[in-house]
């Protein structure tokens, strides 16, 4: 009996040892951050964290390299609390360190535009069948008002609540008494035809959703895709040529923010970037909340551009700049999970934060759309009214973004319905029509034995937008990010994954001559491009313009050149060339 007891207490033991083994195992990581309490309050903003793997014990909170005091910390249930004092501390990034280990750095912006999301109990389907907010709405305030003063007349008047704001755009999310979509409707038709209010912003969500087509047909080898786009040749380019002593250029840091959810820092792929990356000035540097798997497309999206090379998954073009480059930041936010309206208030922040390139991997379509087959188009929809609401917010944003960071490019992918990308009343928002937004459609390697530089070479990703709003196509497919070294890494295919190709390159000739504008950077993209897809007319004939066809003024007025009347294919190699030779001519 007492042997069997013994065994008994042996085994208790061994599982305990166990347990704690696995709980110890469990790495530091910043999987959520938040801004909390007042989201009004700038002066002594507080952001809630929530940290797996964190212990009881001593930790160290450090944000730009700078322990935060005790006195700012609160340690809660599964969660810390830190207060920081903005007058003295930039936006910057944030990370734990506890018994050697640190944790994913994560942004904290220190800008006044947070908005929050709905509860689980406060979201009802509408007529349409899609998912929406039902108290939480957000108000653009005329330009002639005073925001906050009115957001606060407005909400005293309707019974409401200002929980979020995006100052710069005089907007502001107000919480609606409404306990149904009928009151909600009510209040912002009232809301709406207010003299002081431009429009009212009803959050239909679901964008966080993942709609790519990943499937590959026939099977992608993303070897191929890469050489497309000529990938390696820039990396090559960019590293030799920027060596040259007898010919030195001065590169110059860039800031580039992605807006998407996470990073899988668990991924080889991103498991370097670790606590106080900026330590070496000269590598590119992620900042992103910390992701449950490698497959998300956050981390997809993220490794085209940062990925560590040779580790089985996906390869980042601006890692690979980091022998000779300046110190590229690669920026992972989206705020909260408050839809369309979050993406603004994070690319509000981040530009404001100094990012020069935004990466826009998401997009909408209008119920209705329909694709180049007449068929409706069945990914990203939302309600009339709510698409109406989105494009007063977005065009705030890019009046806003002229008017006081007119240097800065915003590269937005075409969209995955097979559909048209210019049409406004069903496709956002590609089909604003601005210098500083890029829209990037997709292709995939055709089965023609042509070279590279044929049009023929590739051809257009069945399901791509695609019409003259396009800028230029880059590879739609990539390696997706692998949880084990030198294991190979999943295919996904969609316009997400091109528009990071050609952020890239944006951000890296602007290492080169941060003095390039978004037209100027546009016009060499064009000018630079291979071609894709048969000789145009120069008409929108439906499915015909893959891109804005190659005009005579792009390579260099010369009528003859077989690329005019071709659509536009990115080619980084010579994109990269381009920007070195504005040096030269002072552009």
């Amino acid at each position: 009996m007492r042997k069997l007891q013994a065994a008994v207490v042996g085994l208790v033991m061994a599982l305990s040892c166990i347990s704690i083994n696995a709980a110890a195992a469990t790495p530091l990581r910043i999987t959520q951050l938040q801004r909390c309490g007042d989201l009004l309050e700038t002066r002594q903003p507080t952001f809630c964290l929530q940290v797996p793997g964190l212990e009881q014990g001593p930790s160290q909170v450090r944000i730009n390299g700078a322990p935060l005091a005790a006195d700012q910390i609160d340690h809660g249930a599964g969660q810390i609390r830190v207060q920081v004092d903005a007058a003295s501390t930039p936006s910057g990034p944030l990370w734990i360190e506890q018994q050697g280990q640190s944790s994913n750095p994560v942004w904290v912006s220190l800008g006044s535009s947070h908005v929050v999301a709905a509860d689980q109990d406060a979201v009802a389907q509408n007529r349409d069948g899609l998912t929406t907010y039902v108290d939480l709405v957000s108000v653009i305030i005329e330009e002639g008002y005073d925001g906050i003063e009115e957001a606060r007349r407005l909400a005293k008047r309707y019974d409401a609540e200002v929980v979020g704001a995006i100052p710069p755009l005089n907007t502001y999310q107000f919480r609606l008494p409404a306990k149904n979509l009928e009151q909600r409707d009510a209040a912002v038709l009232r809301i709406g035809n207010e003299v002081s209010v431009d429009a009212v912003v009803i959050e239909e969500s679901g964008a966080e959703k993942l709609v790519e087509r990943d499937i590959a047909d026939p099977p992608i080898k993303t070897s191929e895709e890469e050489v497309s786009n000529r990938f390696l040749d820039a990396v090559n380019f960019y590293q030799r040529r920027l060596e040259k002593p007898s010919d030195h250029i001065e590169t110059h840091p860039v800031r580039i923010g992605v807006i998407e959810r996470d990073v899988d820092f668990d991924a080889p792929d991103f498991s370097d970037y670790l606590g106080d990356c900026r330590s070496d000035m000269t590598r590119t540097c992620v900042y992103a909340r910390d992701a449950q798997a490698a497959g998300g497309h956050g981390t997809t999206v993220t490794g085209i551009l940062a990925a560590g090379w040779d580790n089985g998954g996906s390869n980042g073009f601006l890692r690979a700049l980091d022998q000779v480059g300046p110190g590229f930041d690669v920026i992972v936010d989206r705020n909260s999970d408050a839809g369309i309206t979050a993406n603004i208030a994070a690319s509000v922040n981040l530009v404001e934060d100094g990012a020069r390139v935004l990466n826009w991997s998401w997009g909408i379509h209008r119920i209705g759309a329909r694709d180049v087959n007449g068929d409706p188009v069945d990914s990203l929809l939302r309600s009339g009214i709510a698409m109406s609401g989105y494009e007063e917010l977005l065009e705030e944003f890019f009046l806003w973004l002229r008017r006081e960071h007119p240097d800065v490019v915003v590269v937005n992918s075409a969209g995955n319905g097979a559909s048209f990308s210019s049409r406004d009343d069903y496709r956002l928002p590609s089909s604003f029509v601005t210098d500083q937004l890029f829209v990037v459609g997709g292709h995939q390697r055709s089965s023609k034995d042509v070279d590279l530089d044929d049009p023929d070479y590739v051809t257009r990703r069945k399901a791509s937008n695609s019409d003259m709003r396009v800028d230029i196509t880059a590879a739609a497919c990539t390696a997706g990010s692998s949880p084990l070294a030198e294991q190979t890494g999943p295919v996904h295919c969609g316009t997400s994954y091109a528009t990071p190709l050609v952020a890239g390159v944006i951000a890296a000739m602007l290492s080169i001559n941060p003095e390039l504008q978004p037209d100027q950077l546009r016009m060499l993209l064009r000018r630079s491009a291979m071609t894709i897809g048969g000789e145009s007319d120069f008409e929108p004939m439906e499915a015909d313009d893959l891109t804005a066809p190659i005009l005579p003024s792009e390579r260099g007025n010369d009528l003859q050149d077989p690329d005019i009347g071709h659509s536009a294919r990115l080619d980084m190699f010579k994109a990269l060339e381009l920007a070195v030779e504005s040096l030269k001519n002072g552009r």
